[in-house]
């Protein structure tokens, strides 16, 4: 690697530090022919997120929340990227799929607001059980003499 620092853009204010990702290649399945078995194309990209300075607490929690079948014990998150036949593209793919998890993450969501129903819908609502409680009491067994 280079002594570069690259950054990844999550939101207009949270920044990842490419030195919070591990990357590691491994033998990946799929197309390629004989040569898949002899190149490690696909990538295994490890994000700590207990670890990381970037991110606020807020977003870890949200993040654990959102992508906790993904999340090893160590609080690791990790994507296996192999649709492309080079380490490049592979390692190109899971970066992006991070950052569009982070994103998710980095959302707040809505708070909810409890409501209650109109008194117009409430009526409609009675109004509809006592109809169909009639047509269905009106179900019951068939007196006569032909059975």
């Amino acid at each position: 690697m280079t002594d570069c620092n690259i950054m990844i853009q999550i939101t207009d204010k949270i920044y990842l530090s490419e030195d919070e990702l591990t990357f590691k290649a491994t033998g990946a399945s799929g197309p390629g022919g004989q040569n898949v078995n002899r190149v490690n194309t696909a990538i295994q990209l490890r994000f700590s997120i207990p670890d990381s300075n970037s991110l606020p607490e807020e977003v870890k929690q949200r993040l654990n929340h959102q992508a906790k079948n993904m999340i090893n014990r160590r609080g690791e998150l990790i994507i296996e990227a192999s649709r492309h036949r080079t380490q490049r593209r592979n390692r190109m793919e899971a970066i992006e799929r991070l950052t569009r998890l982070l994103q998710k993450s980095a959302v707040k969501p809505k708070k909810r607001r409890k409501t209650r129903a109109g008194g117009k819908a409430r009526e409609k609502r009675l109004r509809y059980k006592h109809r169909r409680s009639e047509k269905k009491a009106r179900r019951g067994p068939v007196s006569g003499e032909d059975s």
